[in-house]
């Protein structure tokens, strides 16, 4: 049977006291309407539709095609907002899911479930819906039932009489309809003493017209969690880092402390590779097997080989190949890659460069805009002055090459192959092949015989 699916998400969000639309908070690295829309994809639905109102354009800036709109022009309640959407997906015919998009912690598994339950009864039941039993109520309605069990309204906490508020059965506002019902039915929806039209009345029409109403109960009152404010934001960032760190633990990755550990939802680990705490992984970033990163590292959009250690580290939109180790208080800025087998120890940072293959680069050095070979020696305080005060220029070190402690190269330069600079020196000029230079400016030294040491 095919699904449509609405996602609400008009609301004006007041309580975030935010610019942003609630929906673009981040959790976990993504929007938290993201979570909404790949469970929408999970269930094979297709595009989702969208009804948004407030920062309807930003939203769609961000999402572009991952769903169609609809646009909600007054915000009359839940029923009205299930109502805009109607000439989108009233074509369609088959069955429509319905759902909240500042509820992101819901499961493609729960909804999966609900929507096996509603077909299962179809043509029996217009509608199926997912309650939870919880003795705190989170503002939710409340699923009233008559002695055989048959579910017979939905009372809002604000309306439910004393007795009905005892009832522990919730209403999640999840919800899956018959189309050829649902939208003739949300035209008769009366008007509540808010002035808005509420999805739950529908509960109650189904249950006069004689329709049994099936349920798919959940287990984990988490899901259902709302987003309201930043404190229901703090919540659900925890909760979502705990399922992502139970995932990554169970798929062979030692997380030495996950109370400490943050990973972002897109990021991908391999097997035994181990996190130690105070490590932030954000982004698309991905890590290879058996390496170890962290403490106190913050890695994002970046690929790390396998068997690299980092620690206590930044790394920004780079590239380390295997073997590489890192640290501590090294910085990769954006554009840096590091190959097979370098050494970058602690205070380095380099920023749009490329390393060879075995290359050390010990400590308190900078590498900016440089092409550096294989087996390069970088000394201590090396720094690539490569910013003229109007353009960045490059400089190459070629294999082998030793560059001494304390070396300035200002760039446009070129060191070559197993050429060696003495320490303090400033390299203005390109130094041949063999070459040693020492001083400021460097000068030649000495030129060493082909293949000496």
């Amino acid at each position: 049977m095919p699904f449509s699916v609405i996602i609400l998400a008009a609301g004006q969000s007041t309580r975030m006291r935010s610019a942003l639309p609630k929906i673009l908070h981040p959790l976990a690295g993504r929007p938290m309407i993201q979570y909404g829309l790949d469970a929408a994809r999970a269930l094979g639905a297709g595009r989702p539709i969208l009804v948004v109102g407030h920062g309807a354009e930003e939203v769609r800036a961000l999402l572009k095609d991952a769903a169609e709109y609809v646009y909600q022009a007054q915000r009359l309640g839940t029923g009205h907002a299930v109502l805009q959407a109607r000439p989108l997906v009233e074509p369609r015919g088959g069955s429509v899911m319905v759902y909240y998009g500042d509820m992101p912690l819901l499961r493609p598994e729960t909804l999966a479930a609900l929507a096996q339950v509603h077909t299962e009864h179809a043509g029996r039941s217009p509608l199926t819906m997912l309650t939870v039993h919880s003795s705190n109520s989170m503002g939710f309605g409340r699923v009233v039932r008559d002695p055989a069990g048959r579910i017979l309204a939905v009372v809002e906490e604000a309306v439910a009489s004393a007795e009905q508020k005892r009832i522990t059965e919730l209403n999640c506002g999840v919800y899956c309809f018959e189309s050829a019902w649902l939208w003739p039915h949300l035209e008769r929806i009366p008007l509540n003493a808010k002035g808005e039209y509420y999805l739950t009345d529908l509960v109650e029409m189904a249950a006069q017209e004689g329709y049994p109403i099936p349920a798919w109960t959940l287990e984990d009152i988490e899901e259902v969690q709302g987003i309201n404010d930043r404190v229901h934001l703090a919540q659900a960032e925890r909760i979502m880092r705990r399922r992502i760190n139970e995932r990554w633990m169970r798929a062979g990755v030692t997380l030495s402390d996950p109370e400490a550990t943050y990973i972002e939802a897109d990021v991908e680990i391999g097997q035994d590779t181990t996190i130690y705490p105070n490590t932030y992984l954000r982004g698309a970033t991905r890590i290879g097997p058996a390496c170890e990163i962290g403490p106190q590292s913050i890695v994002r959009d970046a690929s790390i080989g396998a068997r690299c250690k980092v620690l206590a580290s930044v790394i920004e939109e780079a590239t380390l190949e295997d073997d590489v180790e890192i640290g501590p208080y090294g910085h990769l800025r954006k554009g840096a890659h590091l190959a097979a087998g370098v050494h970058m120890g602690n205070f380095g940072e380099v920023k749009n460069s490329y390393l060879g293959p075995g290359t050390k680069m010990g400590h308190f050095s900078y590498l900016g805009d440089a092409e550096v070979g294989a087996n390069v020696n970088i000394g201590a305080g090396t720094v690539t002055c490569n910013f003229d005060g109007e353009r960045k220029h490059k400089t190459v070190i070629e294999d082998e090459a030793f560059i001494g402690s304390d070396t300035l190269l200002r760039a446009p330069v070129r060191v070559g192959r197993r050429a060696k600079t003495g320490a303090g020196a400033v390299v203005t000029h390109d130094v041949a092949p063999e070459d040693v230079v020492v001083g400021a400016p460097a000068r030649s030294l000495r030129r060493r015989k082909a293949g000496g040491g």
